[in-house]
């Protein structure tokens, strides 16, 4: 899930505990978690809800002055359910933050990120790309994922849902803009 910026201190206060979505389907589910500039958020009940039934103190714990504001600021199809979504701050440590710190890389690491990278370059429908990314992102650190897209003659949205699965394994290391390798990636990439 994504918040605007706006957000981002309610939810790291605990102001902002709750978000209505429009969706086809669920784009959250209870127990899981999903990274956002504020942190770690764990979401806690996804329930489809009547906009006109939405309560001021629902507004409220979404960011909003009225129930009024919540509906006015729903994006998409007005025939799409809406979702209330409550969740919480995870306070717990990052574990992605934490594999990207991980640099002492053993020999079964490198055997386990040899084979995940060459199964994502075997599914690819453009070919081998793991390792020519990390490449490029260690030669063209905190550059505009369009530029590197281009470099590499790769649509840029495509390219970054690439990235963001390198991101996953604890490579690459996100900046605004453009990315880094991470002391996991450097030291992966080292031993290639």
């Amino acid at each position: 899930m994504l918040f605007e910026q706006r957000f981002w201190d309610g939810i790291r206060d605990g102001t902002v505990t709750v978000t209505f979505r429009r969706w086809k389907r669920p784009q959250a589910k209870a127990g899981n978690t999903n990274r956002t500039p504020a942190g770690i958020v764990r979401v806690d009940a996804v329930d489809v809800v009547d906009p006109a039934k939405i309560t001021k103190a629902d507004a409220h714990r979404s960011g909003f002055a009225s129930a009024a504001d919540v509906r006015a600021a729903l994006r998409g199809d007005p025939v799409l359910p809406v979702y209330r979504v409550q969740f919480h701050l995870d306070e717990a440590p990052d574990p992605r933050a934490e594999l990207q710190q991980r640099a002492d890389l053993t020999t079964d690491d490198i055997a386990e990120l040899d084979k995940r990278l060459d199964r994502l370059d075997a599914v690819s429908s453009y070919g081998p790309w793991t390792r020519q990314t990390l490449a490029l992102i260690a030669t063209m650190p905190q550059v505009r994922a369009g530029d590197l897209a281009e470099a590499m003659g790769r649509e840029r949205l495509e390219f970054k849902a690439d990235v963001r699965k390198l991101k996953a394994l604890g490579l690459t290391i996100s900046f605004s803009p453009g990315y880094r390798l991470s002391p996991r990636g450097e030291a992966y990439l080292a031993t290639r």
